[in-house]
């Protein structure tokens, strides 16, 4: 996968974040409503840096983006289907690793000399 594919991911992460926001404010059940608005906090957020970290080539930047798009996937996805079903979130702590790894592996890359 290349850097346009993860960048076009990352803003129609940023667009479902809004759509989530709305229906999280507007339509969901209020106890729902809390997980829906972290998950499309979390989305919209890791979306605009998927869109940041495009210009980055490299290996570890690749591995930065994957870690990013997987971890926001699995967390965001979790809270909002236990949202959505009134289940668990069992997935949401994997997507929360992965997030950390993913901008811990973006800062290192993002230190080294180009």
């Amino acid at each position: 996968m290349n850097a346009r594919w993860f960048a076009a991911a990352g803003a129609l992460l940023c667009g479902i974040a809004v759509a989530l926001g709305a229906y999280a404010s507007h339509a969901a059940d209020p106890a729902a409503r809390p997980r829906l608005a972290i998950a499309a906090v979390f989305a919209f957020g890791h979306g605009l840096a998927l869109v940041a970290v495009r210009a980055r080539i490299g290996t570890l930047a690749l591995l930065a983006r994957s870690a990013l798009l997987a971890g926001v996937l699995l967390f965001a996805g979790s809270l909002a289907w236990a949202a959505a079903t009134g289940g668990p979130a069992r997935l949401a702590p994997a997507g929360g690793m992965l997030l950390m790894l993913g901008w811990l592996l973006a800062a290192f890359d993002l230190s080294r000399k180009d």
